[in-house]
This record gives C-alpha cells, sequence and structure tokens, in this order.
C-alpha cells in the first residue's frame, strides 16, 4: 500500500505548532489526517512524525522494540512520576508488566469495584436538587478517592485522602506542560515550580512510608499496594533480567506515581464528557436511562452489573474515541526505520495522537458525531487495528483499562440511574490547554432528581 506524507503547515519558530495545539488541541489533532497518512508537526522545535492512518498507528504501538519510549519529552515525564511501567524504555518494560499485571487480575478487579460502588453511591447521595455541579472536578475527586483506596485499601481514612489529593492534582495540573519547558526553566525558583517539587517530594515521602509499612506487615490485604509488593516474577533471573523477580522500594513508588496519574483524571474526564454529550443527545440519553432502570430498577450500582449494561459501556467508549485522556505521546526510533514510505533515522520522534486517527472520515463515518452504537460488536470488528487507541495497543496498552472502564461505566450508571443533568450558565467545554487528561475546562451542569421507573422492554 501506499501511504501519503506532508508537512503540517503553520509551524512558527521555537514553538511551533505550540499555539494551535494549545489553544484547539482536538481542532488541530482532527485535522492532521486531512494533510496525509504520515504527517510531520513540530513540537516546539523538534520535528515530530504523527501517524494518521491506523495501519501505521498500529505499527509505531506494537513495535516498541523500534518506537521506544524515550527522548526529551518523556526524559522530564521520568523526572517527575519515576520509571514506572508507562514510562519506562523498553528494555525494562516485560519484565515491570510481568510484575504488575498480578494487581489487574478479574478477581482483584472485583473487590476494587465495591470501592468503585461505595465511592460512585457517595458521590450521589452528596448532591441535591437543584443544585449546579462542576461535574469534572466532582468527578475527580471520587475517581481519585477511588484509586487511592483501591491502592491502600486498610490505611486510608477520609482526612488521609484529602491530604494525598493536593499534591496528586498540582502534578497532574503541570505534568503534560512540564514535557515541553526546558529543563533551565524548570529549575528557577518561580512559585509554581517551588509548588510542583513540594508536591512531588510530598507524593514520594507519603508511598515510601505506606510501602515500608506494607513491607514489615507481610500480608495481602486485598489493595493494589499489596499486590505490588508481593509481586514476583518467576521468568526473571538475577543472572539474567535486570532488577531480579521482585519490585524494589522505587520501582513501586514508581508504579503508585503512575497509577494515581493514570487512575484519576483520565476517569474524571471520561465520564465528564460522557454526561456533556448525553446532554447533548436526547435520544441516547434516553436509551441510556431505559438501561440503566431496567437493570438497577432504582437500586445502587454494583460491578456485578457491568455486564448487564452494555449501552452505557458503549457511551463511555464513545466519549473516549471523541475526548481521548491521553491524546498525545511520544515514542523515539531506536535504530533507522520506514514509516509509511518515509525513512526515520535513530533518534527521530513520533508522535502518537489518537484524536488523529479516532476523528478521521476515511474509519469513521460523520468522525465528529456523537454515535455510542459504532461500538456494537459487528460495527466494531470490521475497524482495522488501531483505529481506535484510547488504551494504546499491543504489549504497552494500559494495563489498567478494565479498571477504568468498570469505574467509569459504574460511575455513569450510578449518576444517571438518581439524577438529571443539564449543562447550566458560566460552562467552558473546550479542553484544558495540555492537561495530563483532556478535560474540559468547567462544565457546570444543574442537578434534578429523577424519578425513575424500569423500561418495559429493558432494549438497549
Amino acid at each position: 500500500m501506499t501511504y501519503t506524507t506532508a508537512a503540517v503547515p503553520g509551524a512558527l519558530p521555537v514553538i511551533g505548532h505550540g499555539w494551535p495545539m494549545m489553544r484547539r488541541p482536538l481542532q488541530f489533532a482532527g485535522s492532521l489526517s486531512g494533510h496525509g497518512d504520515l504527517v510531520e508537526v513540530r513540537l516546539g522545535p523538534v520535528r515530530a512524525y504523527v501517524p494518521c492512518h491506523p495501519d501505521l498507528l498500529w505499527r509505531v504501538l506494537t513495535d516498541d522494540r523500534t518506537f521506544d519510549k524515550g527522548g526529551p519529552f518523556f526524559d522530564r515525564v521520568r523526572s517527575t512520576i519515576g520509571n514506572g511501567v508507562g514510562s519506562c524504555p523498553y528494555h525494562e518494560h516485560r519484565r515491570q508488566r510481568r510484575l504488575i499485571q498480578p494487581s489487574f487480575h478479574p478477581e482483584r478487579l472485583e473487590r476494587y469495584a465495591t470501592v468503585m460502588e461505595q465511592e460512585a453511591a457517595s458521590l450521589t447521595d452528596d448532591w441535591e436538587d437543584g443544585q449546579v455541579v462542576d461535574v469534572y472536578r466532582s468527578l475527580y475527586g471520587a475517581a481519585l478517592r477511588t484509586v487511592l483506596r483501591s491502592l491502600f485499601a486498610t490505611r486510608l481514612d477520609a482526612e488521609a485522602v484529602d491530604r494525598f489529593r493536593e499534591p496528586v492534582e498540582t502534578v497532574l495540573n503541570q505534568l503534560t506542560a512540564r514535557m515541553f519547558l526546558p529543563r533551565s526553566l524548570q529549575r528557577l525558583p518561580l512559585p509554581g515550580n517551588r509548588r510542583f517539587d513540594r508536591a512531588v517530594a510530598g507524593l514520594r515521602r507519603g508511598i515510601e512510608s505506606l510501602v515500608a509499612e506494607y513491607r514489615c506487615g507481610g500480608t495481602d490485604r486485598g489493595d493494589l499496594l499489596s499486590a505490588l509488593v508481593a509481586a514476583r516474577d518467576e521468568a526473571a533471573r538475577d543472572d539474567a533480567a535486570p532488577g531480579g523477580g521482585s519490585l524494589d522500594d522505587t520501582e513501586i513508588h514508581d508504579q503508585v506515581l503512575t497509577m494515581l496519574a493514570a487512575g484519576s483524571d483520565s476517569v474524571a474526564a471520561a465520564v465528564s464528557w460522557s454526561l456533556h454529550l448525553l446532554d447533548r443527545s436526547p435520544e441516547a440519553l434516553a436509551r441510556l436511562h431505559r438501561e440503566v432502570d431496567t437493570v438497577l430498577g432504582g437500586r445502587p450500582a454494583s460491578g456485578g452489573d457491568v455486564p448487564g449494561l452494555p449501552y452505557t459501556a458503549r457511551v463511555v467508549t464513545e466519549a473516549l474515541r471523541l475526548y481521548p485522556p491521553g491524546w498525545l505521546f511520544t515514542r523515539v526510533t531506536t535504530e533507522r526505520t520506514e514509516l509509511g514510505g518515509h525513512q526515520l533515522p535513530p533518534g527521530t520522534t513520533v508522535a502518537f495522537c489518537a484524536p488523529a486517527v479516532h476523528r478521521c472520515p476515511r474509519l469513521y463515518d460523520r468522525p465528529d458525531a456523537f454515535d455510542p452504537d459504532r461500538w456494537l460488536p459487528e460495527r466494531a470488528r470490521a475497524l482495522p487495528k488501531g483505529a481506535f487507541a484510547a488504551f494504546g495497543g499491543g504489549a504497552r496498552k494500559c494495563a489498567g483499562d478494565a479498571f477504568g472502564l468498570t469505574e467509569s461505566t459504574l460511575l455513569l450508571a450510578a449518576i444517571v440511574g438518581r439524577w438529571q443533568l443539564r449543562r447550566a450558565d458560566g460552562s467552558d467545554v473546550r479542553p484544558v490547554a495540555l492537561s495530563t487528561a483532556l478535560r474540559p475546562r468547567r462544565l457546570l451542569m444543574e442537578i434534578s432528581a429523577r424519578d425513575a421507573h424500569p423500561a418495559e422492554d429493558g432494549q438497549s
């Protein structure tokens, strides 16, 4: 097959395409496929290549030996959240992935689902009829409490969770922007830099203290941290695999930070966008109400309900297609290689930008439209590999994808089962520029109580 290549016009000196990326990230990303299958953009002064064809994106995602995580952008991320499974290079990834995978075993996911149920119920219990809420902020609090309680099930009370919230928020709010800041600017004694450094140091101390306590206790408390402490890699040998067969304290700290980053604002963003899209689509909202009312019958959502909520899950998946939380990542070529007929020397930056494929009109009919039924099994099977990349792909696909989808589905079902949400004045649903997760700037919604009745036919 012959692929088309092009350089995207409009790059400025020094900042490259930084201005449209910050002001209109989705519009910019969604326009890239119109220029070609492999397009050149400027990330500041760095030339980067963005695969806009699903075949090329799938090649980048699955050949992580050639398209490795590294280069100046990821080096800056590692300096903050460490060398966890989400940021480590190829030669360390397989071992780390084997060690953390048991943390997301289905049996453990059932335990985490109990925490998800409790937090979803707590969120919806706290709302009042006629109240106007900042949806993302409310959901972020619930998602952060969920991931913290899943990590440290028996240790964190409400006060302790609140102590973690501020430093986690500070780190996530600045992390992506710092990817593009030179180290010299990050070292300046500016208030924002000092606040960021204090947050990172505070998180490190808190996590290290808990890891030390867990190691002394030696019992499985059923949470993520217990699984990380107990993890053993039978395939690793001290004389053959770096790090051996278990995670040391530094590695556990890095995994915990990775999970905090991936498990809080990403879920909050996905459910926020779902509610925004449903508010604009009365027909989809009515179908969702029928499904939730039929399955739940007015009771709180539980983990066991997820298989019976297929339309709810499709709503979340479609929101992830339109607004993928992690919308821009970089890889670096480790050797000379060819991509889309274009020769890339070692050290070339390749940008993994999901919206460039998710909103491609050659792949999706009416790509900007909200259509949850795109994800009916028979329609989803017709899509090529690489057409949907909200969780990445290949060996580096997000290890917590089932955790995130389960939590998002439960949160959405719990909310729409009890409340009707309508967008309120003062909202600004433009995505926040360079946030860790693509999220609305301010999604204000007015809440009114629903008098829900189970649907007669239960069709979804």
